[in-house]
């Protein structure tokens, strides 16, 4: 082999390179990559909703020696304790070998995902016909939801304080349920409508049914068989859709993607896949320095408000909780924290690539994604993580080896987004987002890179440790 010239040794020290996982990783490693997605899938299949990924969060931390946080407990190094706050999103920690008066590392991830819910009185009948109406939940184009199966999920709260779960469209021997379209014959006018406004929000309804009760004495037949068709399995009737958490969902199973298998086609990696790499790595992480906070949250698609978001102090009164035995401010404690707001970016689409400036774009395959700051246009609505925060970061990754690369959300002008991380920042702690990049983001089926899964999870395995 040819020796490397003066400036070829000298671009390899200067130049700033991003690598191809695959060319990169060895066939060995790559295999870990493949057999870690097999974990995941299940997770992505049974974690639907958000409701759903804090069960099956809690049956995996109950299965790795975690139990429920009990306040005033003076919990010890390797002990290991979750909070279950409402169903809906959870924190949990395995407490480091250091005091926790010297911070915490945590790894911040949402486990909620754009999807269709219920309005609170969704049934009725038209055309002999039965459907729901819906309020659409996050950022979605809504046409991208007409003509796919979809499953419905939740729970119904009755009266008497009982909770009835349900999930139908998942199943093989389940029916499926979906949104209509007109026929491209008799939508001419339709089709003048701009892109955006193609299906308009009170026209995503969803068809439920067509069978009616035969009763020549009754009116809305169909829809009094659906009811009673619901009655007859779960026990509510149409009042108590007032107090239900009904949501649709695409029935699509998690698949492998490509000839090759690389890539995984999904709903939801927006953003349970950084939810299940943070928590297996926390799970993983068993013998912290530091005792490790990790926390699968809620309604960040729309803000995070709600008590079950992070725009609230549950996972502030988490980690007071775990000071106050110890009689430590837990002021001290969050401003010696430090923290990776686990979010994905998206992708470089090689079909949509004038909406990303290349230099400064994630892509597919290239491993996890550090970005800086998100925000839109002026980095209105984001924090920004500082230069020696991030410093600490690419250490840490580079010394374990991590392919990782840089990300932003778009060109400055139309890009913009937002994540948990500006919520952990108003707390008084470093954090930077860093998580997978994703092709078709917001839509029913969305787009990952297996390796990039992979190198996530080691990215938090390795910042946990």
């Amino acid at each position: 082999m040819a020796e490397k010239s003066e400036g070829e040794l000298l671009k390899e020290k200067l130049f700033y390179v991003r690598k191809n996982t695959t060319e990169v990783m060895n066939d060995s490693d790559i295999d870990k990559a493949f057999d870690f997605c097999e974990g995941y899938k299940e997770f992505l299949n049974l974690s639907k909703t958000e409701r759903e990924a804090v069960d099956t969060a809690v049956d995996l931390l109950s299965q790795n020696g975690y139990s429920e946080l009990v306040p005033g407990t003076r919990y010890l190094p390797g002990d290991k304790v979750y909070f279950n706050n409402r169903g809906k999103a959870i924190v949990f920690a395995t407490i480091g070998q250091k005091p926790i008066e010297y911070g915490v590392k945590i790894a911040a991830s949402h486990i909620d995902s754009p999807r269709l819910d219920l309005k609170p009185n969704p049934l009725y009948e038209d055309s002999d016909m039965a459907l729901f109406k819906t309020h659409y939940y996050g950022g979605i184009k809504k046409y991208q939801w007409t003509t796919i199966a979809l499953a419905m999920h939740g729970v119904v709260a009755k009266k008497d304080g009982s909770i009835i779960k349900v999930s139908i469209g998942e199943s093989a021997d389940d029916p499926v349920f979906c949104i209509t379209d007109l026929l491209p014959h008799l939508a001419q006018e339709q089709s003048k409508r701009t892109l955006a406004d193609g299906i308009r929000g009170e026209e995503l309804n969803i068809l439920i049914g067509s069978r009616a009760f035969k009763d020549d004495k009754v009116s809305e037949k169909v829809k009094l068989n659906i009811l009673n068709l619901l009655f007859e399995k779960y026990g509510f009737t149409e009042e108590d859709f007032l107090s239900a958490d009904l949501t649709f969902v695409p029935a699509e199973k998690a698949r492998d993607l490509g000839f090759d298998r690389s890539m995984i086609g999904s709903y939801g990696h927006d953003d349970r896949v950084c939810a299940y790499t943070s928590m297996m790595a926390a799970i993983d992480a068993d013998s912290p320095e530091f005792t490790t906070v990790t926390v699968l949250s809620d309604r960040e698609e729309i803000g995070s408000y709600g008590n079950t978001g992070l725009d609230s102090d549950y996972l502030k009164n988490f980690i007071a909780d775990l000071c106050e035995p110890y009689n430590i401010d837990v002021r001290k404690v969050l401003s010696n924290s430090k923290c990776l707001s686990a979010d994905v970016n998206c992708a470089l689409d090689p079909s949509f690539s004038d909406v990303g400036e290349r230099r400064n774009a994630s892509l597919l395959g290239y491993g996890v994604v550090v970005t800086k700051y998100t925000g839109a246009r002026g980095k209105s609505g984001t924090s920004e993580a500082s230069a020696e925060f991030m410093s600490e970061i690419r250490d840490i990754l580079d010394n374990a080896g991590v392919i990782w690369q840089l990300g932003e959300l778009g060109k400055v002008d139309i890009g913009g987004g937002g994540t948990v991380a500006l919520y952990i920042a108003s707390m008084d702690i470093d954090v930077v987002d860093v998580g997978v990049p994703v092709l078709s983001m917001h839509a029913p089926f969305e787009v990952v890179s297996k390796t990039d899964v992979y190198m996530t999870y080691r990215a938090f395995y390795e910042f946990l440790k």
